[in-house]
């Protein structure tokens, strides 16, 4: 049973038997609380994010809108609202956008992109507007947004002010830039589950966090929830996918699960501060952030993540994620659920 703590649910690590034993038994009556007739439902949500996103290429912070006490973090630190991270800079809206409504705790979490003007250094020349992926979540409550956290993948850029356009040495692509080339979300994200299929948040949330779990210290012999034929993007290229998926440089990709069987072997030392901050239970999609640590490098990811849960298993994934400091946190936990692995449920 998970129990609240503030906002945050956190529930110790089961094994797969216990899960398994727990998802057989019926789920109580009261297990999925009734919707308030009131709350803003699956319109009402993506439109607070398509008014926060022009807010933030508008520079405006509209009373309207935010409220006075809102919260704003960027890439795990947190910022003034309104003048600072990507409300200094940002200069339009990008076209890619892919919702995750949780009409259930009225937040919402949201893969996309927007535009950026921004110089090479702080007195280098100005760089034409480039496109930025963004990883984002609000809360709204009484009609206001309340609480923002986003993660902002920029591309490299140069500094010094004789270096304007100078090419990035990094062998892939820039975030933003291969986010928008994908066009659209992929279909399998916008198809509704039947009804009598749709499960419980707690179950979407447990199916979810098999993935982190197969991840996490992977032998190559762990449990590994995917559809035949499940496919993984992580900054807009495709990384794992079915028979016959190109990837990068036109080559073919391993399967979802043949990667953790094969190649994906003990790169992930730590899977931490697992916060389940949106669920969909119509299209039976779960939107995450984490930080995957590789400690013998000291490097950690950052990223905002969503899943496609179809049955018991896992056949869409979506990242958008940035290097960061080794060991960060989100800014949204206290101390020791950033360095748990546990499921926080975010309410």
């Amino acid at each position: 049973m998970l129990k609240p703590i503030s906002r945050a649910l956190v529930v110790p690590a089961l094994s797969f038997a216990a899960l398994s034993f727990v998802a057989m038994a019926p789920a109580p009556a009261a297990a999925q609380p009734a919707e308030q007739p009131q709350a803003c439902q699956r319109a009402c949500l993506e439109g607070f994010v398509n008014r926060y996103l022009q807010a933030m290429a508008d520079g405006k912070v509209d009373p309207a809108l935010f409220s006075p006490t809102a919260r704003f973090t960027e890439n795990g630190i947190e910022l003034p609202l309104g003048n600072e991270g990507l409300w200094a800079t940002a200069s339009g809206v990008g076209k890619y956008k892919l919702y995750v409504p949780d009409v259930e705790t009225q937040q919402i979490g949201f893969l996309g992109t927007v535009l950026e003007e921004a110089s090479s250094s702080a007195t280098g020349p100005q760089r034409p507007a480039e496109l930025v992926g963004l990883s984002l979540r609000l809360r709204i409550e009484d009609g206001k947004i309340t609480e923002i956290e986003q993660i902002a993948a920029r591309p490299d850029r140069p500094l010094g002010a004789t270096a304007d356009n100078a090419a990035s040495n990094s062998p892939f692509p820039a975030t933003g830039a291969a986010v928008e080339a994908m066009g659209a979300p992929n279909a399998r994200f916008m198809q509704p589950i039947p009804e009598n299929q749709r499960q419980s948040r707690a179950d979407l949330i447990r199916i979810a966090n098999y993935y982190f779990d197969a991840v996490e210290r992977n032998t190559g012999h762990d449990y590994y929830p995917f559809t035949d034929d499940c496919l993984r993007h992580e900054n807009g290229m495709v990384i794992v996918g079915p028979p016959g998926t190109i990837g990068m440089r036109g080559q073919p990709v391993q399967g979802c699960k043949e990667q953790l069987q094969t190649s994906l072997i003990g790169a992930v030392t730590g899977i931490r501060d697992r916060r389940y901050v949106a669920v969909d239970r119509e299209r039976g999609i779960v939107f995450s952030f984490a930080f995957f640590d590789h400690r013998p490098i000291d490097w950690t990811w950052q990223l905002g993540e969503l899943f496609k849960i179809e049955g018991e298993n896992i056949s869409r994934i979506e990242a958008i994620f940035i290097r960061g400091p080794y060991g960060v946190c989100s800014g949204w936990s206290t101390y020791e659920q950033c360095r748990s692995e546990r499921i926080q449920d975010v309410r």
